[in-house]
């Protein structure tokens, strides 16, 4: 049985292709793509109440505690553009922002249809990342920077990554090969799910 609507999660390291990824899945299911950097971006940009905290804790140089992190999820996913679906990038980053979500999604009777994990080896996300540094002149993006994010998202994620495991529903998609095989791969693997793409305008 095929389902019209579609709650996903992409996850994966710096360097995977996961925002391109995600603009194209969010066009084919006719979702938004809910990504915390732009989704705090947004609000300061705005200068919501929000946006107000979130610019004290970035400019102190702290990270965005979990629960405020939660607090502008949950307050994006109420728009009502996301009420047929979402696709989640760069949240739950770590196990309280799961415990968040499922206790959001429980409350309004949902749940996550896919987690889809972009896997790409670390020497591969590092040559990415070195590349777009040097392309887009990024002195910032040394390789021991670039190491310690990889790190991070390996610690951080891969818990995560073993919650969603236990409940069968990551896909682990190839992240090596041109956009398009990448993409082709992810929406075989949604398909066999039985989550339909939007029919084309």
């Amino acid at each position: 049985m095929t389902q019209t609507s579609a709650r996903l999660l992409i996850v994966g390291p710096q360097g995977s292709g996961k925002g391109t990824q995600g603009v194209r899945i969010g066009d084919a299911y006719g979702v938004p793509v809910v990504s915390t950097g732009d989704v705090f971006r947004a609000n300061i940009t705005e200068g919501t109440e929000l946006g107000r905290r979130v610019q004290q804790i970035v400019e102190a140089g702290n990270l965005v505690p979990d629960e405020l992190t939660s607090e502008i999820v949950r307050d994006r996913l109420a728009e009502d553009d996301a009420a047929r679906g979402f696709l989640l990038d760069g949240y739950p980053r770590n196990l309280g922002q799961v415990s968040h979500l499922d206790e959001f999604l429980t409350g309004r009777g949902e749940e996550l249809d896919a987690v889809i994990e972009l896997d790409v080896p670390r020497a591969e996300s590092i040559e990415r990342l070195s590349l777009r540094a040097q392309q887009q002149g990024r002195t910032d993006d040394t390789a021991e920077v670039i190491a310690k994010r990889l790190d991070i998202y390996e610690n951080e994620t891969a818990p995560i990554l073993g919650v969603y495991r236990e409940r069968g529903i990551v896909d682990r998609i190839d992240g090596v090969g041109s956009l398009d095989e990448i993409t082709e791969r992810i929406f075989a693997a949604l398909e066999a799910r039985g989550l339909a793409r939007r029919a084309a305008a």
